[in-house]
């Protein structure tokens, strides 16, 4: 615990503590700047005689201060130059020039303070937690007592482990991908040395496509080559940072929740969020929840200060009776026993009571978003009569507002709640503000300074804590020292409510997260996927891991690869040095962006590398012109000093978050969220990665987080085509894993081949679209793209059906995914290939080519207010064209391909039957697509409409054909008549 009244070391962030005298220590008599008695003797050991901040020579034979005028002018850094400020609004431009008097400082040598502040901080960061720290706290906790914590923190007893896959699930299945790929390389000899003269374009087409497929099932399958499963221990994690009589150890977390839109993102899911989030099982001042309303709507502001009133009622109720989910709308909404496994006997009367003030609170939020349905000529006003700065959503100064909390309001039993913080970044014209990416970097500049917890966990606005007891999850893998160092984030699974029981669109994304995320979990981790992950702050300030492994150096006596490691397998051995040196230094130097911001990693480079780095080395252009900010990223432990003055935090926290804040900075570049990309999530974790560290998948039996997804299919399409334009996007970007990040070498390749593989797949649309529209020209046409076949070719035929059967069987085997999940998700790659997918592509290129965005609009056309009204509404876009066109193609193709074969004869069936199976393989898999666009149809079901107009074609066909109601005649009859006659 900190001292009252005395400072923290702003090296090392202990407490300057006391003199021989028993009065606050001083190190620099010229401008008390607070440094510590142990590391002033370091730094005139290390022979840094001079202040840090005045540059005055310290006096080593003084080591007395007056307390009076130390207590009334040392203040941390943050706040020395602050205080001096004259008093400013809330507009970010007023207070530009406050928060760069720190940046504009130069020691005796013309060097900025920070890097002389970097220097000592890393020399010494060892110091507190080896020497110091140690000895007095074993020097304050009685024997005994050390033996049990000795035996609660014994290595033997890890927060988390990892549970392997067992052998006999496992083994068959990497047996079948290997024979998969056996027979693929068999069956494409047979299908490229054994053309189809007569169908020769079909046969290219039909080659061609399945080699991308083959290639594609080569990226996705091989990254799930080693799927594991993580179990975490809660209870140990309790007895190591929560000990009974002790103020609780469990590191603090930052919660991010972004809304632009209050009437497209209802401010009640919103609320929800929030709530679930203030009530989660943690300690409270651990906890804070940023909400970035980056719409600067009044609605959001006003219906967050009818959630932090309403939190004071909800949370205390959560805790009391330990209820999930902690989101009122959802708890109360369950159609489950309520009374199962409570025992309080004021728990029914409690609940009801607080059913019904949920209920008001709904009504006041409802009346909210009813009154802003029409904005007012004027703009909005607030209460006190001001006009709202937000009434253009385009050209506003930064907000911030701090509800709840130490110093704000507590529950209605007296209980301190978690700090809740509105936050809405300054918006001008001319000035790119990078949507969500944006958003979420200026959250993460604002919490830095007002709270600075070392993790983060970032949530989208309709995704509500399921699980109270997530976080605790999180910090078993994060706070345990075996596991967390070199970890980035913690990715949870994405759950959802309110999808149709038989998923019709794979809204889930079951096989996506139950199989793919294990499969990445046992490389270097899950990719992150926008919501439901914990971030290490360090990670998002572009730092690599504490562990990160030394390169190999290159040297003029080593023959090793800087590639491989060995001279032999890629590079001749008669190579001279120097290249090889060249080599090493050009790979390195493609990353040396990122490695700039790894300060611990800097004795990894030569010399040559060392001057390049250290001059880049300015923080200013870096992180941004804000020397409290700055400080906060050397904290590694988070927090911020107790001496911090709250208003004057609050003017620099506006002051990150205006517009012009992160010009000619690295932000968005190297650090923070990475811009470039609507996908942003992906790139993040990708850079992270790059980097060494490593993420982790945390799957615990109550889902963690549950959110809402689109079930229309109009909606659904829209939704796949942002994210394959992202991919797209990346694709085309320098940040294409197919080249970016091979200098530092610390991308596993398998974790590699999943980043490619989730930025190549919007292309297979390109093939998949002309597969699809084979069989429907090879039965117009009656030709085929696969010759007669011979004994041996039906088996390798035969061979590929059954190893795909069974590498399925096999995958639901050890994941668990249901048979309907895996059809399901096979069904909507088809659909989303050949919509969604494809119109990516195109808008891809015509971004980068013309600059041209093109936007889909959407129109509702019909709706149903039934359960699932949402499913069967029908709302036209271009999306719709392409799987349409290849429905109608494919069931003209078989009444014509039955036709023909009626009035060719039996040797016609033959060849029909191959291509009536394929067109139906289209046809099963466009299902869906065909049910979602015929709506409900009167209740009537979609396959019996599909089926009768299909088999009515075909009978009417075959009646055609035999004519039942004719009289036959005898053709031999007719020619003996022609004949009598003489005709």
């Amino acid at each position: 615990m900190m001292q009252s009244g005395v400072p923290p070391c702003t090296t090392c962030g202990e407490p300057v503590g006391f003199d021989s005298n028993g009065e606050v220590f001083v190190a620099c008599h010229e401008c008390n700047f607070p440094v510590c008695k142990s590391c002033l003797d370091y730094e005139i050991k290390e022979g840094r005689k001079v202040c840090l901040r005045c540059s005055t020579p310290y006096d080593e034979s003084s080591t007395m201060a007056d307390v009076e005028t130390n207590q009334s002018s040392n203040h941390s850094t943050m706040a020395a130059h602050l205080n001096d400020a004259q008093d400013v609004g809330m507009h970010t431009r007023h207070v530009s020039t406050v928060s760069t008097v720190d940046s504009e400082l130069n020691d005796d040598s013309g060097n900025p303070i920070w890097k002389n502040r970097v220097e000592s901080w890393k020399d010494k960061k060892s110091k507190k937690k080896k020497a110091t720290s140690k000895a007095k706290h074993e020097a304050e906790i009685p024997p005994e007592q050390q033996m049990e914590e000795k035996q609660s923190a014994d290595p033997a007893q890890p927060l988390s482990t990892v549970v392997p896959l067992p052998r006999n699930k496992l083994t068959p299945y990497r047996g079948v991908i290997i024979m998969r790929l056996i027979i693929l390389a068999l069956f494409f000899h047979y299908r490229i040395t054994n053309p189809v003269d007569s169908a020769y374009g079909l046969w290219l087409t039909s080659i061609i496509c399945e080699i991308w497929f083959a290639v594609s099932w080569v990226l996705d399958q091989f990254p799930k080559w080693t799927p594991i499963n993580r179990e975490t221990f809660i209870d140990r994690l309790s007895a190591r940072y929560e000990r009974e009589g002790e103020p609780s150890e469990l590191a603090a977390v930052d919660f991010f929740v972004s809304t632009v839109d209050p009437l497209k993102e209802p401010p009640l899911i919103t609320a929800n969020t929030v709530l679930s989030i203030l009530a989660v099982d943690y300690p409270v001042d651990k906890v804070s929840c940023y909400v970035s309303d980056d719409g600067s709507a009044m609605l959001s502001f006003e219906s967050l200060v009818e959630t932090a009133d309403f939190a004071r009622k909800w949370v205390p109720f959560c805790k009391k009776f330990s209820i999930e989910p902690r989101a009122p709308e959802f708890y109360f909404s369950q159609k489950i026993d309520y009374l199962k496994d409570k025992i309080q006997p004021s728990f029914v009367k409690e609940r009801r009571a607080m059913k019904r003030d949920y209920e008001e609170f709904k009504v006041r939020v409802n009346a909210l978003v009813a009154k802003a349905q029409k904005t007012p000529e004027e703009g909005w006003t607030m209460q006190d009569g001001t006009a709202w700065p937000g009434n253009n959503p385009r050209d506003h100064p930064g907000m911030i507002q701090v509800f709840l909390g130490h110093s704000g309001a507590h529950d209605i039993e007296g209980n301190e709640l978690p700090r809740l913080v509105y936050v809405s970044r300054e918006k001008r014209p001319g000035y790119q503000h990078h949507k969500k990416a944006g958003a979420e970097n200026a959250l993460v500049r604002v919490s830095a300074v007002l709270t600075n917890a070392p993790f983060i966990l970032n949530l989208d606005c309709d995704h509500y804590v399921n699980n109270s007891k997530a976080v605790r999850e999180a910090m078993c893998f994060l706070m345990d020292p075996q596991v967390g160092q070199d970890v980035c984030y913690v990715q949870f699974p994405q759950r959802f409510d309110g999808i149709d029981r038989s998923d019709r669109y794979a809204n889930r994304n079951t096989v996506f997260f139950d199989v793919n995320m294990k499969g990445l979990d046992g490389i270097q981790g899950p990719v992150y996927v926008g919501t439901g992950c914990v971030f290490n702050r360090q990670a998002l300030y572009g730092y690599g891991p504490p562990n990160l492994p030394n390169l190999p150096k290159a040297s003029s006596s080593s023959s090793s690869c800087s590639w491989c490691g060995c001279c032999s397998c890629c590079c001749p051995s008669k190579k001279p040095s120097k290249d090889l040196s060249e080599v090493y230094r050009d790979s390195k130097r493609d990353d040396l962006n990122a490695a700039i911001f790894n300060l611990k990693e800097i004795d990894n480079y030569d010399e040559h590398e060392r001057s390049l780095l250290i001059s880049q080395m300015s923080f200013e252009k870096t992180f941004g012109l804000s020397s409290v900010f700055i400080e906060s990223t050397l904290m590694e432990n988070g927090g911020v000093p107790e001496s911090a003055n709250s208003p004057i935090l609050i003017k620099e926290a506006i002051h990150v978050i205006s517009c012009g804040y992160e010009e000619k900075t690295e932000w968005g570049k190297e650090i923070g969220w990475i811009y470039g990309s609507v996908t942003e999530d992906i790139l993040t974790g990708f850079k992270m990665h790059c980097r060494g560290w490593r993420s982790l998948y945390c799957m615990p039996l109550r889902p963690a987080f549950k959110g809402s997804a689109p079930i229309n299919l109009s909606d659904r399409l829209h939704q796949v085509l942002r994210w394959a334009l992202g991919s797209v996007e990346i694709f085309l970007s320098r940040h294409c894993p197919l080249w970016y990040g091979f200098g530092g070498g610390r991308l596993k390749w398998l974790q590699r081949m999943a980043y490619i593989n989730t930025i190549v797949y919007p292309f297979t649309s390109l093939p998949l679209i002309a597969y699809c529209s084979l069989p429907a020209i090879c039965l117009l046409t009656g030709k085929f793209i696969i010759p007669t076949l011979s004994n041996l070719a039906s088996v390798w035929f035969l061979g590929l059906f059954i190893s795909i059967i069974l590498t399925s069987v096999l995958e639901l085997r050890w994941s668990g995914v249901s048979i309907e999940d895996l059809w399901r998700n096979e069904q909507f790659w088809v659909i989303g290939g050949v919509s969604a997918h494809l119109f990516a592509v195109f808008q891809g290129f015509l971004k980068m080519v013309a600059g041209l965005d093109t936007n889909f609009t959407v129109t509702a056309k019909a709706a149903d207010d039934g359960d699932f009204g949402e499913l069967y509404m029908i709302k036209w876009t271009t999306l719709l064209i392409p799987p349409t066109t290849l429905l109608i193609i494919n069931l003209v193709g078989v009444v014509a391909g039955f036709s023909d074969a009626l009035n060719s004869g039996y040797e016609a069936w033959g060849p029909l039957f191959g291509k009536v199976f394929f067109a139906f393989w289209v046809i099963l898999h466009l299902y869906p697509f065909l049910k979602g666009l015929m709506g409900r149809q009167n209740r009537t079901p979609t396959i019996v409409v599909l089926w009768s107009v299909l088999l009515a074609s075909v009978f009417s066909l075959v009646w055609v054909k035999i004519n039942p109601f004719v009289q036959k005649v005898d053709n031999s009859t007719i020619a003996q008549s022609c004949i009598s006659i003489d005709c």
